[in-house]
């Protein structure tokens, strides 16, 4: 089974990915795109990053076998939804071409995910953010984000949002799996 776990900056999804794998070793991860990008140079958070990060999430999931157990952090509705973020907030650095090119990439992705997990806020799951976060744009891309999740052609198939504490995301990304 192919998962993606969605969510923006701070929302959860290295903790809910290490539990869960924790108790299911059997999926392998593929880690946050951005950490292919620790030995490259970034000075702002602009459309450029993001979309290198959209071909990293949308290039690893095509190379992906059929019938592999895979649990990954982001996938590229998520700069998909920070592309969208950016010109929702007039940033510097924002591009409509970008975000046409990013939706084709997201489109045929979304083809190889069996189940995309969303993590949207929500104040009762009790993730403590410092202010160095970009809370302007964590909550404009969790917006973006599920308003583009609930397009079917830019969306899997099998869509669940899961709220609460560790153990309530855990358990419901498990009964999700068991639907499947």
């Amino acid at each position: 089974m192919r998962i993606v776990v969605s969510g923006t900056h701070a929302s959860g999804k290295s903790t809910l990915i290490g539990d869960f794998v924790a108790a299911h070793p059997e999926y392998r991860v593929l880690p946050d795109p951005f950490e292919e990008l620790l030995d490259d140079r970034f000075d702002d958070l602009d459309a450029a990053l993001f979309s290198r990060q959209l071909d990293i999430a949308a290039h690893r999931l095509a190379e992906l076998p059929k019938g592999s157990d895979v649990i990954a952090e982001r996938g590229p509705l998520d700069f998909l939804a920070y592309l969208h973020a950016l010109e929702a907030l007039g940033r510097p650095g924002r591009s409509r071409a970008a975000i046409r090119r990013g939706a084709a990439l997201t489109r045929h992705a979304a083809e190889r995910v069996d189940l995309l997990v969303l993590l949207p806020l929500a104040y009762r799951d009790q993730i403590s953010v410092s202010d160095d976060e970009d809370l302007e744009l964590r909550d404009a891309m969790n917006d973006a984000l599920l308003d583009l999740a609930a397009e079917p052609e830019l969306s899997s198939p099998r869509v669940v949002e899961l709220t609460g504490d560790r153990a309530e995301r855990l358990a419901g990304l498990e009964a999700a799996c068991l639907e499947l």
